[in-house]
């Protein structure tokens, strides 16, 4: 068995990876743990296992590195494992995915996986799968700038607190969508393969992770005020309730932005606009329990 770990996504988690892999051990499994050094090597350390006939491949970090090694194992018949070590973890949530090293240990031994269809952005910078959502407005500009050692000290706090930060200097950019060929503007906009955002809590209720297609989710106005509700209402999953949402399902998204606005995908800064989404080519298999 194939581990990729990220040692910076998983900092604060790290004695959960060694408690998995010790029961790994106990019960008779093989493995390898390989440890990754810059942004991209996750998906490099993958393609390269999955050449030399891994059958799963399994990430030991947060959002970004599942993508990265899912990024990998794209086209190939090999499954993708996960040990969730991130901040927000937002993935494991949306599968159902154990996060007890036991429960973790034991989904890897049988196997046995739900289907999860990601998407593909393009930019001036590449081309990047993602594995839960893309975002083009506020959120972005926050994962661009969060200090690394804040987000390491106090983990999802640290987004609340770079966001005050970034509202008192962020100005809102209207955003120029072309959503399934229809065009509309929007001050930020959230491309969602699953139902969560940022942790536990409900963005897109009608979302559909196994299937091709997005939940677009378009926060139409900008400003202080409506972060601000938007912020309070999140984790009371009361978000998908607001006036300042709207929710479309669509195949195909394209967001260009003035200048180029920040984007995220997975937590992980993205580049800038203009992005392009769509499917990726075709589903992979995530070990579930």
């Amino acid at each position: 068995m194939i581990i990729i770990f990220n040692p910076v996504a998983g900092r604060r988690r790290a004695h959960l990876l060694w408690r998995v892999l010790d029961v790994l051990s106990e019960n008779g499994a093989r493995l390898e743990l390989q440890e990754t050094r810059h942004a991209g090597h996750a998906t490099a350390l993958a393609r390269e296992a999955v050449r030399a006939g891994a059958r799963m491949v399994v990430a030991a970090g947060g959002d970004g590195t599942i993508a990265e090694v899912a990024g990998g194992i794209t086209g190939s018949a090999a499954r993708l494992g996960v040990i969730p070590l991130g901040t927000a973890n937002v993935l494991a949530q949306e599968l159902g995915l154990p996060f007890a090293p036991r429960a973790v240990a034991a989904a890897l031994a049988f196997g046995r996986t739900r289907t999860l269809w990601p998407g593909l952005a393009r930019g001036p910078s590449g081309e990047r799968l993602f594995v839960q959502m893309l975002g083009v407005g506020l959120d972005a500009q926050v994962v661009h700038r969060i200090p690394p050692a804040l987000k390491r000290g106090i983990g999802r706090g640290a987004y609340v607190l770079q966001t005050l930060r970034e509202l008192a200097r962020y100005d809102f950019p209207r955003l120029q969508l072309r959503i399934d060929g229809a065009e509309m503007e929007a001050a930020s906009v959230i491309v969602s393969k699953g139902r969560l955002y940022g942790g536990p809590y409900l963005l897109a209720p009608e979302a559909r992770p196994c299937e091709p297609g997005f939940a677009v989710a378009i926060f139409p106005r900008g400003g202080c005020w409506p972060t601000l509700l938007s912020g309070a209402a999140l984790p009371f999953n009361l978000l998908p309730r607001l006036p300042n949402l709207r929710l479309l399902r669509a195949s195909q998204v394209e967001i260009l932005g003035r200048d180029g606005v920040p984007a995220q995908a997975d937590g992980d800064a993205a580049g800038k606009t203009p992005v392009a989404i769509s499917d990726a080519a075709g589903s992979i298999q995530v070990v579930a329990g």
